[in-house]
């Protein structure tokens, strides 16, 4: 990918990324381990973005 990329993109992949995270511990011992998935989890190299 080009290292210059328009605006909107480049915040569609930085929207990306940080969508990317793991459910945050805090959040597992609240729920008491019920929520430990994140169901819009991605891995790079089995779905492309659509971006």
């Amino acid at each position: 990918m080009a290292s210059s990329k328009p605006l909107g993109k480049k915040l569609r992949l930085a929207s990306a990324l940080k969508s990317n995270r793991a459910v945050p511990l805090w959040v597992v011992v609240k729920t008491m381990g019920k929520v430990r998935r994140h169901p819009k989890r991605r891995h790079w190299r089995r779905s492309r973005l659509k971006a």
